[in-house]
């Protein structure tokens, strides 16, 4: 959510309960009330200011007076009201700011809003939002930060924190994104059915490298940012229960549950992390397990069978299985053929080579993953030289693992992986070749 200072909130530390509570209502309420706002005004930019001015109302008049029966239809309904003042004062520049502020100005104000009509259609706001955020005229940073923005309720600085940037290039790409909206004239509404699946694998795209990014960071000390995991599974929700028949929706749902069910397995009380076959499965969130499968259930029902959906499979066969060594591999291996045969990607080739090594054995895995290092694709990718290492230290051959694992070491950003794989290395130094 954004700060005080981010719309010039008053100072309320005295009172960090009340503005905990606004806070949080803000968080739920906030995307869908700059939803309605965008529909009336056409102008992202503007309406994000007039709801943070909706919010530097609820900061100053609900601790006193009391949280509204309906905070969004409340803070939906000042901003209303900004929006009338703030047009009211441009009626000089042009009749089309009158005719704004008379459409809007007969509507139910502040005190008595009209619960049922502001209500109606926020859930398709919400859509709209999410469409115009994820929109592919937008470079895939600029989506990931408007959406986390707008729909996430972050504020820059939580947004850079996340992804380890300044606030300042996050506050300039999101003013870049929205400059690009409003010149490409992007309009705020849901896809026609023949844009919709473009324009919807967009935003599940978004979703998806919010929540990778939160499951394995690129950079920094810390492996997972588990915030960002949080917020890319609550988005994927928001948007299974507005769009129930998009069968890659629920796919991609059931892969986040699923992955979100290990995180207190992930890492040790350091924060180091423990590779999956060596994971505590006692510790696994079965609740997240028993979500995630039915979601995939839904998504099967509905024909998924997208990069989503074989992933999330992917996912429920670790799931399923009581211990690593039950683990169906061999399923898996196809399911990862069946992934990389659909999207020509050598990374899923790589993840179908641990497969293999762990169904056939090391040195059929190798074989594919030396054709992977031949064709060039993944030169600079760390996990390459990583799963080469693993697989010739399993074949015998301590010095070239060795030599693997140091040049994994080298490419990879992230402190914490960096460590893991010098350990890995180091305790092969005393092999020969």
């Amino acid at each position: 959510m954004s700060d005080a200072s981010d719309a010039g909130g008053p100072d309320l530390a005295a009172d960090g309960s009340a503005r905990r509570s606004v806070e949080a209502i803000w968080r739920i309420e906030g995307p869908r009330v700059i939803g309605a706002l965008v529909r009336i005004t056409r102008d992202v930019d503007l309406a994000e200011e007039l709801a943070q001015d909706a919010l530097v109302a609820a900061l100053e008049q609900w601790p006193e007076a009391g949280v509204p029966r309906n905070p969004a239809a409340w803070l939906t309904a000042t901003a209303k009201n900004r929006a009338v003042d703030h047009w009211r004062r441009q009626e000089r520049q042009g009749a089309k700011y009158a005719e704004l502020a008379h459409r809007l100005e007969g509507r139910p104000g502040v005190g008595e809003p009209d619960a049922e009509a502001l209500d109606q259609p926020l859930q398709d706001d919400l859509l709209r939002l999410l469409f115009v955020a994820c929109h592919p005229v937008l470079a895939r940073p600029a989506r990931v930060a408007l959406t986390l923005r707008l729909l996430g309720g972050l504020s820059t600085e939580e947004i850079a924190r996340a992804f380890l940037v300044p606030s300042a290039t996050i506050g300039q790409r999101i003013a870049r994104a929205k400059r690009t909206l409003g010149d490409a004239d992007v309009p705020f509404e849901v896809p026609s059915r023949d844009q919709f699946p473009e324009r919807l694998d967009s935003v599940l795209e978004v979703l998806y490298l919010i929540y990778n990014e939160g499951y394995a960071a690129t950079a920094g000390e810390d492996w997972m940012r588990p915030a960002l995991c949080q917020e890319a599974l609550r988005l994927g929700r928001v948007l299974a229960e507005l769009v129930p028949r998009e069968a890659e929706v629920h796919a991609l749902v059931a892969l986040m549950e699923l992955q979100s069910s290990r995180f207190a397995a992930r890492t040790t009380d350091l924060g180091e992390p423990i590779l999956l076959v060596d994971q505590d499965r006692s510790r696994w969130n079965r609740l997240l397990i028993g979500r995630g499968l039915a979601a995939l259930a839904r998504a099967e029902a509905l024909g998924a069978r997208g990069p989503y959906a074989l992933q999330a499979a992917i996912a429920a066969c670790h799931a399923r299985a009581p211990r690593a060594e039950s683990t169906d591999w061999r399923r898996i291996a196809a399911l990862y053929g069946e992934l990389a045969e659909a999207s020509g990607s050598p990374v899923v080739e790589l993840n179908r080579a641990v497969a293999v090594s762990m169904a056939e054995g090391p040195e059929a895995a190798l074989r594919l993953v030396d054709g992977l290092v031949a064709g060039g694709a993944l030169a600079g990718y760390a996990l390459l030289p990583s799963v080469r290492g693993d697989l010739l230290a399993r074949l015998g051959r301590p010095a070239e693992a060795r030599a693997e694992f140091e040049r994994a070491a080298e490419l990879t950003l992230n402190e914490r992986d960096r460590r893991v794989l010098l350990d890995r290395a180091n305790a092969l130094g005393s092999h020969g070749p």
